[in-house]
């Protein structure tokens, strides 16, 4: 099979058949995240315990297939990790969108998410993939902007 149409699998699975959407109950932090150029609209709910390490994540929304796959694939990356871990693969993931990483050790890291190193190549996706990424990296980075989850 080509890596291609691999990666298009993978992608494909995770847009149709997303492990990590839903509602979570009692999320410790919740943030919505918008891209006004395609309608592509999440809400990041997060689990983070006492010693910072993210025991679950979830999304809910709608949006366009690489969105959707993108934050079902940055749900199981992050799941276990620190939060400074978390954000360090998401500077991975923007780095390879952005076509500034094709290091393939480094983009190991990012497990399932390495199938949309093409997005790079799309412009227009770009946004699209980056999403739930960029939501996640916001609420982690910045807490006190985590809102209610009553939606």
């Amino acid at each position: 099979m080509e890596i291609k149409q691999l990666y298009r699998e993978i992608v494909n699975e995770h847009n149709l058949n997303p492990v990590h959407k839903g509602k979570m109950e009692n999320p410790s932090l919740v943030l919505r995240g918008v891209n006004p150029s395609c309608g592509d609209d999440i809400t990041l709910q997060l689990k983070i315990n006492d010693e910072g390490i993210i025991e679950d994540a979830m999304f809910n929304g709608s949006g366009c297939a690489i969105s959707q796959a993108s934050v079902d694939m940055m749900a199981d990356s992050i799941i276990g990790k620190k939060k400074d871990e978390a954000i360090k693969l998401s500077d991975t993931f923007m780095g390879m969108i952005h076509g500034e990483i094709e290091d393939e050790e480094k983009l190991e890291e990012l497990e399932d998410a390495a199938a949309l190193k093409d997005v790079s190549h799309m412009p227009a996706r770009v946004k699209c993939a980056v999403l739930g990424w960029h939501t996640m990296q916001e609420i982690l980075e910045h807490p006190e902007k985590s809102i209610s989850n009553e939606d």
